[in-house]
């Protein structure tokens, strides 16, 4: 990936101050010379807006939101062009002064409007920074200090501040009572700011020649190396993914974690400011010689298995083939804002509509419209892909057909990212922007909410979640039973320690993550919810030393798992292909060729993993063989044991025991009629409360509980002091004769009724 510059003829007399897009093709550039000019870039054409009063120095220029939640805005034509008399003016597109306001004494260093377009807040040569109406009233004055503030953002959901003061960066909220968070930053004058809403991270420039990322809690993430002059310009691109940094006769193009794709050396003077249009698709800079610098991202690369696609131009891709060296180009008639390429189709989304791809065929793409043209995030899945935008999340099918539009009350869909919402075949799950702990199921076929609606809720902040794809076995699941299966991932990671990245294969629910220093791979993660004993039995690890520090994991397809450094390089893991066969022999419930897999493969951890997928499916003979391998006895007697049960309402019931279910197997038993085996269940686990509770509200076996209690209490030689087994002992005879008739006489009536079910 890098930038495609150019440089047009017409240019400013001095230098230029400030830039801003109005759409995807046309800007806005301020200059000492006073002139404001506009440029269409799809006629090449600059004209000269207005000639401003020679008082007027702009320093700054911000247009007004065009549109919040999908809907435009009515001041959308307006913008705000702050300027060293101390004035900021509201501005029409034509250039006609709507409004001149006295701000601040000295310059008006910066001016922004808030995401919603509701407030605009400067920020001045006197240390101060204040907060005004969208027709140009005072609010509030936020901050006073005694050095210049040169920059200044809004936070993603426009209740916090980032401005600079000295080396300094503050993030003052704006709830008075509020405590502000600050932090050194740099070894020189913090110069330039950006706060992104999507990822949540920050940039900052200075004049150490430093540019560097941050969290919201002011943990530096990237630190560049020392530059050869001042860094005077950073700006995220809108979708978070990479953010472009300006310096004299300098523009880098680098991913949001800091490292560089590219470094562009054009003949600019200083870029004093970057802007980015909406769609993400252009970058302009205002630079110190007068012209106005122009940039679009090209060579963008997508990869899944043999096909390899780039982005050569704004409106066309290359197509090739590695494995026969094939090679299609793809011409758009719009420029390219997001794709995607995965599961045998390629999703292209342009400002105006959506092209896929499947392929098999490159020649004849399904092409449907689009409602609102900036597209955000692509996500696919096996069946479907979805599409965020600032209007709302929708669900296509991959032939073009609308399946659902998921809906989350309060959310703003244009900040969702990668790592905040994901797609399975049959699920949608989205993580809460007010409250991060909670996590939001849909079902992807209807769009409706899952678990009746009530979100899934953790006791820590989530940062990823990823939503296993549906395996063939579940197909046959009910909706809340695919809803525990997906979600094991994210339990399986609460259990687990210094998790920095993950991700599931792309057919099978094999997860991979780097725990600490560690490579894992988790052959078969759902087995969290049958044996958690067996759980890291099923683990595969490696030192993950030579990923370097803080890697990513891209995407694990087949058995191959890209990872990228934190230097920007891609390394590759293999993983064996062994797990992906077992899940696929035991999805198509093909129990013989599984074992016969794992005999061939004589590996532990196969064997561990088909243990914990057949008795998932119940299926208790693959089961028995393959707890065998492992050593567990214990566990293979029980098996047997349940396989010797006369009903099938019992066998079930011990299965749900067997993983710990232990409510579940007694609703099922009692739902039965088999009292006796329900209370017997919770004798056999020292459940002694709740087997006396069974026993005295069915009215039966009382006596068998109080006479299993004695002998408890006989073997540890202890005296009874539970007041409710002491209250019916006095009235209850123990006879364990008649006990033991009774009990023969339960299993009878179970196995009649058994042998009468099978007839």
């Amino acid at each position: 990936m890098r930038l495609k510059t150019s440089l047009q003829k017409d240019k400013h007399k001095e230098l230029v101050c400030c830039v801003g897009w109005t759409t995807a093709d046309e800007l806005y550039s301020c200059s000492d010379d006073h002139q404001i000019f506009k440029w269409n870039l799809l006629n090449n054409e600059t004209t000269l807006v207005v000639q401003l009063q020679d008082d007027i120095y702009p320093i700054d220029l911000h247009w007004f939101p065009k549109t919040v939640g999908g809907k435009k805005q009515s001041l959308a034509e307006i913008f705000v062009l702050t300027s060293s008399d101390g004035k900021f003016h509201l501005a029409s597109k034509t250039g006609r002064i709507e409004k001149s306001v006295e701000a601040h004494r000295g310059a008006v260093l910066a001016g922004r409007w808030n995401y919603d377009g509701t407030s605009l807040i400067t920020a001045g040569e006197d240390g101060q920074i204040k907060i005004w109406s969208k027709s140009g009233m005072l609010r509030s004055t936020l901050a006073q200090q005694g050095s210049p503030v040169y920059s200044v953002a809004w936070g993603p959901d426009s209740d916090r501040i980032l401005y600079t003061s000295g080396k300094q960066l503050i993030i003052k909220p704006l709830q008075p009572s509020s405590k502000a968070l600050q932090w050194k930053a740099h070894d020189g004058i913090v110069l330039k700011v950006d706060w992104n809403s999507v990822n949540d991270l920050i940039l900052s420039g200075g004049e150490d020649c430093k540019y560097k990322v941050w969290d919201s809690y002011g943990r530096q993430l990237y630190s560049s190396a020392l530059h050869d002059y001042p860094i005077t310009s950073v700006a995220w691109a809108p979708d978070g993914e990479v953010f472009a940094m300006g310096s004299f006769n300098t523009l880098r193009l680098c991913d949001k974690t800091g490292w560089s794709y590219a470094l562009e050396k054009p003949n600019t003077g200083s870029i004093f400011s970057l802007a980015w249009s909406a769609d993400g698709t252009q970058l302009a800079g205002a630079c110190g010689n007068g012209h106005v610098i122009f940039a679009h991202v090209v060579e963008q690369r997508w990869a899944w298995k043999s096909f390899e696609i780039t982005l050569t131009k704004r409106r066309s891709m290359q197509v090739r083939n590695v494995t026969n060296d094939a090679v299609d180009v793809l011409e758009f008639r719009d420029p390219i804002i997001k794709a995607s390429l995965s599961h045998s189709h390629l999703v292209v989304t342009t400002s105006l509509q959506c092209y896929v791809y499947s392929v098999k065929n490159w020649n004849t793409p399904l092409i449907f419209d689009l409602k609102e043209g900036t597209v955000s995030l692509i996500l696919q899945a096996e069946r479907h892909f979805l599409l965020v935008d600032g209007a709302g999340i929708y669900v296509f099918s991959y032939e073009g057909r609308l399946v659902s539009s998921p809906k989350v009350p309060g959310m703003r869909t244009d900040i969702l990212n990668a790592q905040a919402i994901s797609l399975s075949n049959d699920t949608v799950a989205i993580r809460g922007k007010t409250d991060e702990k909670v996590i939001f199921l849909f079902d992807a076929l209807t769009g409706k909410p899952l678990a009746d609606g009530k979100p899934l809720t953790h006791k820590v902040s989530i940062s990823v979640i990823c939503v296993a794809p549906r395996s063939k076995r579940a197909q046959r699941e009910t909706p809340s039973e695919r809803w525990k299966l997906c979600f094991s991932s994210v339990r399986l990671l609460m259990i687990c320690t210094m998790v920095h990245t993950m991700a599931w294969n792309d057919s099978a629910n094999i997860l991979c993550a780097i725990q600490d220093s560690q490579f894992t791979v988790w052959y078969y993660p759902n087995a969290v919810f049958v044996d958690q004993e067996l759980l890291p039995k099923t683990l595969f690890s490696k030192d993950a030393s030579e990923f370097s520090r803080t890697p990513q994991i891209l995407n694990y397809v087949g058995t191959l798992v890209t990872i990228r450094r934190a230097d920007g390089s891609l390394v590759y893991s293999s993983v064996s292909p062994y797990p992906a066969m077992l899940h696929e022999h035991t999805g198509a419930s093909r129990w013989n060729d599984a074992l016969r897999l794992c005999r061939f493969a004589k590996d532990q951890t196969l064997w561990a993993s088909l243990a914990a997928m057949a008795m998932a499916s119940k299926e208790l003979t693959a089961a028995e063989v393959a707890y065998a391998a492992i050593g567990e006895v214990d566990k293979v007697q029980y098996i047997n044991y349940i396989k010797e049960l006369p009903s099938k309402e019992s066998s079930l019931a011990h299965i749900l025991l067997f993983s710990g279910h232990v409510q579940e197997a007694e609703t099922m038993l009692l739902q039965a009629g088999l009292i006796y085996q329900a209370i017997q269940i919770h004798i056999n686990l020292y459940n002694w409360d709740r087997a006396l509770e069974l026993a005295v509200k069915h009215k039966t076996h009382v006596d068998t509980v109080l006479a299993h209690r004695q002998k408890y209490l006989q073997d540890f030689s202890k005296k009874e002091t539970n007041k409710r087994f002491l209250q019916y002992s006095e009235g209850v005879e123990v006879d364990w004769e008649k006990i033991q008739a009774k009990v023969e006489m339960e299993l009878a009536k179970e196995r009649e009724r058994a042998a009468g079910a099978s007839v």
